[in-house]
């Protein structure tokens, strides 16, 4: 698959998000997170702060319009679930809202959303941890700011240990190497945290750490190419599946995690087989109308797929048995210029031309090799 190789390689440069987005978030969450333990009320209620969500995963995609790119906190409190109830808790950030972000935030059903004219925020509060768990949830593996895919070089991929560090970008990846008796410490199982519901009232379980643990670990399982097969899988469906309101979101990474087949040698095969594999998996909900249950990561016992409705699940899937047939074709094409033109059915104008073929290149099934070199970025996750 070398020869549609580039052509992805572009693509994802194109659907990825910007230096100047990144840039963004990082500054609206550092402002944020500083304020945060700089405030006279809050800063002794609050054991640490973290990044969580699509951006930490590095499954984020450039918004399409006018939405902003968006990044999620988690702010790990030392409260008392069974002294607090989720409204209560909710309330005692609403003065530093009001003070910092007046007329930008909104109460949603578990976090505090800031509309800022360059990002989107989600405050998402938790109750107190052990003092085990709030011992590791201070150290650099947890706090750290850098997306997956900048701290997986060489052998200091992203562990949750005491010893891990940011791997410094300037520098080699031998020079990062983690030391032999960090790479065998066993890493830390840590529990569940809990964040308030407030329109259920009740405080729900989430485990925001073992979701980036486990999509690292099916990006090596996937030589590296998961993350981006995520990536490409959310740009077709907000492009092409505009009719369906759900699924989206998280919802439809999980899916594409469980259906990613692992050993995949590039982004090409892994869209077609996540795709194919979509249809096998729930082709018996398909037929009884029922959608499937997904467990989350961590917490099994919630489905992240509760919320969609059969119609959405049947639209859902009679779509991907169309582009599963697609992107099926673009894979055993041949032509370099039939390749691409079967996976902009799938990606749209973001997925680049290819240059117009030999005459002599369907005779000999030969194609046009690219003229253009590519400069992905992202290292190992290109």
């Amino acid at each position: 698959m070398k020869g549609i190789d580039p052509y992805f390689n572009d693509f994802l440069s194109e659907i990825r998000l910007t230096s100047s987005q990144k840039d963004d978030l990082k500054r609206g969450h550092k402002i944020l997170r500083d304020r945060l333990t700089a405030d006279t009320t809050l800063k002794h209620l609050i054991v640490t702060t973290f990044l969580q969500g699509s951006y930490r995963r590095s499954t984020a995609i450039r918004p399409f319009g006018e939405k902003r790119a968006d990044v999620d906190i988690i702010v790990v409190t030392n409260l008392d679930k069974s002294k607090f109830s989720p409204q209560e808790t909710l309330n005692l950030f609403i003065p530093f809202v009001e003070k910092h972000y007046k007329g930008k935030y909104r109460l949603q059903g578990r976090s505090i959303g800031i509309e800022l004219s360059y990002v989107d925020l989600d405050i998402v509060i938790t109750s107190a941890p052990s003092e085990v768990d709030q011992e590791a949830l201070k150290s650099k593996s947890v706090t750290t700011d850098m997306m997956l895919e900048e701290v997986t070089s060489g052998n200091n991929d992203w562990r949750l240990i005491k010893g891990w560090n940011e791997p410094d970008l300037t520098k080699s990846f031998a020079a990062q190497n983690l030391s032999d008796s960090q790479k065998k410490e066993a890493e830390w199982k840590l529990e569940p945290l809990h964040i308030p519901d407030r329109e259920a009232n009740k405080w729900e379980d989430t485990h925001p750490l073992e979701q980036i643990r486990w999509t690292r670990d099916k990006n090596k399982n996937t030589n590296y190419h998961y993350v981006n097969v995520v990536k490409a899988f959310k740009w077709f469906r907000a492009l092409r599946l505009t009719d369906i309101k759900h699924p989206k979101g998280y919802p439809i990474e999980h899916m594409v995690g469980d259906c990613c087949s692992d050993g995949i040698s590039s982004v090409a095969e892994g869209v077609c087989l996540t795709l194919e594999n979509i249809v096998h998996n729930y082709r018996l909900n398909r037929h009884l109308s029922t959608v499937p249950g997904l467990a989350d990561r961590g917490v099994p016992e919630h489905n992240v797929w509760k919320r969609i409705t059969s119609e959405d699940f049947n639209s859902f899937y009679d779509s991907i048995v169309t582009y599963a047939s697609i992107a099926r074709e673009a894979l055993n094409e041949t032509s370099i210029a039939r390749q691409v033109a079967k996976w902009q059915e799938l990606f749209g104008d973001k997925f680049p031309d290819a240059p117009e073929e030999d005459n002599n290149s369907n005779k000999s099934g030969g194609f046009t090799q690219r003229t253009a070199p590519s400069n992905p970025t992202g290292g190992r996750f290109a």
